[in-house]
């Protein structure tokens, strides 16, 4: 007895030690090839998958398994799956009935943890000795897994049919679509498919593979599982004949996180399906339009404002060809920013005191050390609102602007509000930054205004990237430090709203006005690269046209390539319902309705406006002068004399030049009798102070120089002298070209009545290119 005992505790620790190590002894990963990275909507649908690395369609296992799958699975592969522990003996033992009355294998006896596990173990050759290590290998995973683990391992590593691996692809690539959206025919059809993959293939057996599916489905019907209607329907549903494409939706999201990192894994992201196929449409439908003009590629993104997920991201047009670049992921793309920094740089001067939101800024013919910067139109209007210079994109008030505010500052401020792209030094850069010699990205930019917009709205979170992830967890709900005061990007904001919209999109005013779009676009130098983004307080837009490879076209700008496609994607919004004033950063200021600076004391009229309260530090209007003057208002007179006091508003002489030509109302100030006010002419070129370089022509000569010159007064006479020598006489138009030699000089310029204004500036001769 004792004996028997001793053995029976031997034998109970050997099965102890067999357990624990079948259970938790060390074990290869089971399944170690390569995935396919799969691109999930927000609520779920796929976007699109990529082939795995090894050439298969092989998707990352599921969560869920269909249940009409899992029924159809049980009933032909393992009806026992459920109560056996890996192994049904009497199937093994039918199974060497069989093969030995055949004289062959025809029959394995396989539970389905058994097929696991020769997935596993690789493509061997069907021995008894291979079907042992099965069958050990089988017992271990029952006691390491569920049922249902074991289930979900056969579902995402079965075999059917040419490169596809795992119901999920072969759903897909069978069907066109979902496996939880498979009837019971298609259910049924891969269930069986497995036991043979290759009949799926046209002319190979596909018979076959009907009648197995039927008998199937006639099994289904027998134990209840299926009525009578049901099976009949399903079997007389026909195999599929080919493979079918998956889903494309944002192909070239898919392949930007694959090359983050995101291979072989499934992404949900934040996109929204319907909104990304109805985006991608309207871009497809823009893109006859563009190839028209050759030009072949363009990109769009659409981000939800406050919490800065992206909705819909299209990366090209899916119709461009390869030899336009049709795989560039343009949103990630570096391209030339053209005008769109300017309401970052508009913003941060009215927070630092140096601008009024309408203040008049100079508009003229502008020259800093080579750099001459150039509106679109190439027409100046000596003063301008400030506002009005930024809705209307106007490069000049905007490099003058720069050249006030500071290259470094602006860097600072703009990397501040993510764009991180922008990387070169001040020196890189230049006054060229502002119009289109910084490089960014449709990423960067459509978040950076999505961030502004954040700061009008106060969210807790404002200055961040676009989400395109599902988020593992909330963000951070801290108070941040924006680069931007709420109050500076309210008056950015209001400005951008005032934007002339599009020549073709009809009824623009009304529709502005639904939707309060603040709203931008920009050019490259060159026609290049094309912008337009908008942003709401729902919703933000970024689009970019273009080609790929940089070539410009004609007519290729902000407005006439971006715009059109920026509001028909709009269209497909809810209206916004607009920002509420940060009231406690405004403050009522007396604001002078010409000039739109601070009102000065002798400014009329005035307006008591809500304005940003850094803008008290700002000087008031310096244009607004108190004159006494004759009854007709045409000479200035003593003021003891017949006449009566005006408060004249006045613009300095270069400005006034340009101004008036756009101005009929402007008037400019009467003379003075006894010649006592400020000299009433302007040097335009060269400014007093600026550094000149004049170069070599090709032929060897050195080029002249253009001198520029305006006057008050149309019929004037301006004498010219240089370094006290006389060098020439003009009237009308004050222009003289002369040669300038190397140094420092002083021109002098004297009008009939005598008066005067000198001007310094240096010269440097070379051989290099203005």
């Amino acid at each position: 007895m004792e004996r028997w005992r001793k053995r029976l505790l031997i034998g109970l620790a050997i099965l102890a030690t067999l357990f624990a190590w079948a259970r938790w002894g060390p074990m290869d990963a089971l399944f170690t090839a390569p995935r396919s990275t799969v691109l999930l909507a927000r609520d779920g649908t796929t976007l699109g998958a990529s082939v795995a690395l090894d050439g298969q369609w092989r998707m990352p296992a599921g969560d869920s398994i269909p249940a009409r799958f899992e029924r159809c699975l049980i009933a032909f592969e393992d009806r026992h799956f459920r109560s056996h522990f890996g192994v049904h003996v009497p199937s093994l033992a039918r199974a060497v009935r069989q093969n030995k009355r055949a004289g062959r294998v025809v029959s394995g006896g396989s539970t389905i943890t058994m097929q696991v596990a020769r997935m596993a173990l690789g493509d061997r050759p069907r021995t008894w000795w291979n079907k042992l290590v099965e069958v050990v290998m089988a017992l271990r995973l029952e006691v390491r897994h569920s049922k249902n683990e074991i289930l979900a391992l056969y579902t995402a590593n079965a075999p059917f049919g040419g490169n596809v691996v795992g119901l999920e692809a072969a759903s897909w690539r069978w069907f066109g679509r979902a496996p939880h959206q498979l009837g019971w025919a298609e259910s049924a059809t891969l269930a069986v498919l497995p036991n043979a993959p290759g009949r799926i293939h046209p002319g190979e057996q596909r018979d076959a593979l009907w009648h197995k599916r039927n008998r199937l489905l006639a099994y289904l019907r027998s134990v209840g599982t299926l009525d009578s209607l049901s099976a009949e329907l399903a079997m007389s549903e026909p195999l599929p004949d080919r493979p079918l494409a998956l889903p494309r939706l944002a192909p070239h999201l898919l392949t930007t996180l694959n090359e983050q990192g995101l291979g072989g894994t499934r992404v949900r992201t934040t996109l929204d399906a319907g909104l990304q196929q109805r985006v991608t449409a309207i871009a497809e439908r823009h893109a006859m339009t563009l190839r028209a003009n050759e030009v072949y590629n363009a990109a769009v993104l659409v981000l939800d404002t406050r919490s800065g997920e992206v909705l819909a991201y299209v990366g090209n047009l899916s119709s461009t060809d390869a030899q336009h670049a049709s795989a560039v992921d343009i949103v990630q793309a570096r391209r030339s920013t053209g005008s769109l920094l300017k309401p970052f740089l508009y913003a941060d001067m009215l927070q630092s005191s140096e601008l009024m939101p309408d203040q008049l800024v100079a508009d003229l013919p502008t020259h800093y050390e080579g750099f001459s910067p150039e509106n679109f139109d190439e027409s100046y209007d000596g003063a301008v609102p400030a506002s009005q210079a930024l809705a209307r994109s106007l490069n000049i008030p905007a490099v003058r602007a720069l050249h006030q505010h500071g290259i470094e500052r602006t860097l600072r401020t703009l990397r501040a509000m993510g764009l991180a792209h922008i990387d070169r030094t001040a020196d890189d850069y230049g006054l060229s930054l502002i119009v289109g010699g910084a490089e960014s990205t449709l990423w960067e930019l459509t978040g950076a205004y999505a961030s502004m917009a954040r700061i009008a709205l106060r969210t807790p979170r404002t200055v961040h990237p676009p989400i395109v992830r599902s988020p593992l967890e909330e963000p951070s709900r801290e108070e941040q430090r924006t680069p931007l005061s709420p109050a500076a990007v309210h008056h950015a904001l209001i400005a951008l709203q005032q934007v002339n919209r599009p020549e073709m999109e009809a009824g623009w005013q009304y529709f502005a006005g639904e939707k309060r779009i603040a709203w931008k676009t920009g050019t490259s130098f060159g026609h290049r690269d094309a912008w337009a983004i908008g942003t709401t307080e729902r919703y933000t837009v970024g689009v970019w046209t273009g080609n790929a490879d940089g070539e410009g076209r004609p007519g290729l700008t902000g407005t006439l390539a971006a715009a059109p496609m920026l509001f028909e994607i709009f269209g497909l919004l809810p209206d916004g319902r607009g920002y509420d004033p940060p009231f406690d950063d405004l403050e009522p200021m007396a604001v002078c309705r010409s000039s739109g600076f601070r009102a000065g004391q002798d400014c009329v009229p005035v307006d008591t406006l809500p304005t940003i309260r850094a803008a008290l530090r700002t000087v008031p209007c310096p244009y607004h002068q108190r004159v006494f003057v004759n009854a007709a208002e045409d000479e200035q007179v003593d003021p003891g004399g017949d006449g009566h006091w005006v408060n004249w508003f006045v613009l300095p002489p270069a400005m006034e030049h340009y101004y008036a030509a756009s101005h009929p109302n402007y008037r400019s100030m009467p003379a003075s009798a006894f010649g006592t006010e400020d000299p009433p002419m302007a040097l335009v070129y060269p400014e007093s102070g600026a550094r000149l370089f004049v170069p070599m022509q090709l032929d060897g000569s050195t080029a002249r120089v253009v001198l520029h010159a305006v006057h008050r007064d149309p019929r004037a006479l301006l004498n010219w002298d240089l370094n006290g020598s006389f060098i020439g006489r003009t009237s009308g138009d004050h222009r003289l070209t002369v040669d300038v030699q190397q140094g420092a000089h002083q021109l002098t310029l004297t009008d009939q009545q005598g008066r005067t204004l000198t001007s310094r500036f240096q010269c440097t001769r070379g051989s290099g290119a203005l």
